[in-house]
């Protein structure tokens, strides 16, 4: 795909863009605080002589626990390890979710791949994106069977020890709180548009021909975030919002 540069954005999408990225921008703080913790955690065992263990990992929970009570959006945070990491287990999450009287509670599974559908979840995308691309990600929307149940977006991004990929730090969002965040915002473009990821996956939508959690097949998403300004292509208007890696779609004027 070849992105045509365009014309700076008119107002209303400069605002929808930036709106947008104030928005997810709040639960990416999570995210990092969440790496820098877990970061420093690990640089300090590693400092030990040893490989750590999901005992070390408890040490996160306060930070967790306060991200859960602070951040509006966040209804999920912690720290996915890559497979090998930990000496004790072969996988693991340490996760804490927000609980619909207001209280908090670990996401508990079986991490044993001979008894659990979900020991393995290296290929999903709020795992895989930031592996592969060393960037953040948003994931989703999608029915979020590991955790809540939930259509939902997951952001992630990656966790490096000296020098050598040890996990993803991450966030969920339920879908329904994010249309109530950005929805209002979208309804003041002059025409339909929808918000995708790197992959096309629609986040939000007010296009009756792109629905939630569909395919937006066409332009070259990626390109148009690793462009990081608005463009034309395809028949669409594509504006990166500002550094979060979402794209607002637009039909051409």
């Amino acid at each position: 795909m070849s992105l045509a540069t365009a014309t700076p954005a008119t107002a209303p999408e400069q605002s929808v863009a930036a709106g947008v990225r104030s928005a997810l921008e709040s639960v990416f703080d999570a995210v990092a605080a969440t790496r820098a913790d877990t970061t420093a955690l690990l640089a300090k065992v590693a400092a030990q002589g040893r490989r750590p263990a999901t005992v070390d990992l408890a040490a996160l929970r306060p930070g967790l626990h306060l991200r859960l009570a602070r951040h509006e959006l966040v209804s999920g945070v912690g720290f996915v390890a890559a497979p090998g990491l930990l000496s004790d287990v072969p996988a693991w999450l340490e996760w804490w979710q927000s609980t619909s009287d207001g209280g908090i509670r670990p996401l508990l599974l079986d991490p044993d791949p001979e008894h659990s559908a979900y020991a393995d979840y290296t290929h999903w995308d709020w795992f895989a994106l930031p592996r592969d691309t060393g960037e953040r990600a948003v994931a989703g929307p999608y029915v979020d069977y590991l955790c809540s149940d939930e259509y939902s977006l997951t952001l992630s991004a990656p966790v490096e020890v000296e020098g050598r990929f040890a996990g993803v730090a991450a966030a969920d969002v339920y879908l329904r709180h994010f249309e109530a965040a950005v929805m209002p915002m979208l309804h003041q473009l002059p025409g339909p548009a929808r918000l995708v990821n790197a992959r096309g996956r629609v986040a939000a939508s007010t296009d009756p021909r792109h629905l939630v959690g569909s395919l937006s097949k066409g332009p070259d998403f990626a390109e148009a975030l690793a462009a990081g300004r608005a463009g034309y292509a395809r028949g669409a208007r594509l504006v990166p919002c500002d550094g979060v890696p979402l794209v607002l779609v637009m039909a051409e004027r």
